[in-house]
């Protein structure tokens, strides 16, 4: 049976006397109060920028491959077999896609226009990696999952609303070829609406068959890239390292990372900026220790000459005072824990806040809570409040027992 050191017994003692002391029980409160408020800010702000990143990062995956392979010069290539061979040798690579990306016009039947990325997919090949058909929120009543017809369009759900049209409208694609030639047009019927979360892409993507836009560009069986799926998303920046040494010149690998860098860049950076400017007030509420401390000192000073002449040693004596500072951090960053992640799961689970669309990347507040950043943040508010109380302890073991006796 483990014995509680004497210290921290007349530490836990100290703290309880306080209540009778409205004064004394009123500082301890707003220390403990700090530290709770600037712990559950830091949970609840990293869980809210985690889910951005994760959120984002899974809708971004819904629609790009993750890696994409092309050619330097961005022009079409037809030797793409024997790629294909080269990159599946890699025992990481879950699968490889081919695709072509083709940037036009779209225009609706009331002439409303708009500029679109076409991708030409293997749609059976693709909706079995991303599932597409998941994210089809409106579709004409002939479409057919497992393959896009002839002369058949996807839309973004975003650009349909811009140009007025929904499935079963026909619109036409403009390709232009050079300033001084009229473009090539096609009549396309629009059979399904797909929204991926993402209001980049579901503003500018449109989706056609692989075969028909190798005829619509008559590139013949060529294509513009090939999209790679991975197995462990961990592992992505290894394989495109190794699939771009395994390609020569002009073949050129970029991961999702890359191809998002800017993006993830900045929600990384501002994840930090947020975790030290709200580590600010754990920072505020340790000095509110460390007053509360020399406070206690002061009113304590004559038990203190007592103990000193009763046998405690300096040590002994700036002990009691360390221990209760950790035990007033470590109450409220318990409650900080515990209050945030409380309104963590709240915002998670209730769906509170609605986001505008065009201004975020989502549509609703995203929630991911992180083990790691939880555990970072309690040490990081213990060990700020352990060095909050290493002062008062220091400047308390300086005390004179007779001074104390004395004028305590």
């Amino acid at each position: 049976m483990s014995i509680m050191p004497v210290e921290l017994f007349i530490a836990l003692r100290y703290l309880k006397a306080r209540k009778k002391s409205l004064f004394s029980f009123t500082t301890t409160l707003i220390a403990i109060g700090g530290t709770s408020l600037g712990v559950a800010a830091l949970v609840i702000t990293l869980a809210v920028m985690s889910g951005f990143q994760n959120d984002i990062r899974d809708k971004i995956l819904g629609i790009q491959p993750h890696v994409v392979v092309s050619r330097v010069d961005s022009d079409a290539f037809k030797d793409y077999k024997n790629i294909e061979d080269i990159i599946k040798k890699n025992s990481f690579v879950k699968n490889v896609l081919p695709f072509i990306y083709k940037q036009g016009v779209i225009r609706g039947q009331n002439t409303s226009s708009s500029g679109i990325i076409i991708k030409a997919i293997d749609y059976k090949q693709e909706n079995d990696i991303l599932n597409l058909s998941k994210q089809i929120v409106f579709s004409d009543i002939h479409f057919n999952s497992s393959k896009i017809g002839e002369h058949s369009i996807i839309l973004g759900q975003e650009l349909a609303k811009s140009i007025f049209v929904s499935p079963g409208d026909d619109v036409i694609l403009m390709f232009p070829e050079s300033f001084t030639s009229l473009p090539k047009m096609y009549k396309f019927k629009v059979v399904g609406i797909i929204k991926s979360g993402i209001y980049d892409f579901d503003t500018s993507l449109g989706f056609i068959d692989l075969q028909e836009g190798q005829r619509l560009l008559n590139i013949g069986e060529a294509i513009t890239g090939l999209g790679v799926y991975v197995k462990s998303l961990d592992k992505t920046a290894q394989i495109t390292s190794l699939i771009t040494k395994s390609l020569a010149y002009p073949y050129k690998a970029k991961s999702w990372i890359d191809m998002n860098k800017n993006l993830f860049y900045a929600l990384r950076l501002e994840k930090i900026m947020m975790f030290l400017i709200l580590g600010l007030i754990i920072l505020i509420a340790a000095f509110n220790i460390v007053s509360n401390l020399l406070l206690l000192s002061v009113q304590k000073a004559k038990e203190i000459g007592i103990m000193s002449a009763v046998g405690f040693s300096k040590f002994s004596i700036s002990k009691i005072f360390f221990y209760e500072g950790i035990t007033v951090g470590l109450v409220g960053t318990f409650l900080g824990i515990v209050f945030g992640l409380g309104v963590s799961f709240a915002l998670k689970y209730l769906d509170i806040f609605k986001l505008p669309k065009g201004v975020y990347y989502v549509d609703k507040l995203p929630v991911s809570l992180m083990t790691q950043d939880v555990i970072f943040v309690a040490l990081s508010a213990f060990v700020i409040t352990v060095l909050a109380g290493i002062y008062p302890a220091y400047q308390i073991s300086k005390l004179d027992p007779l001074e104390a006796i004395r004028f305590g």
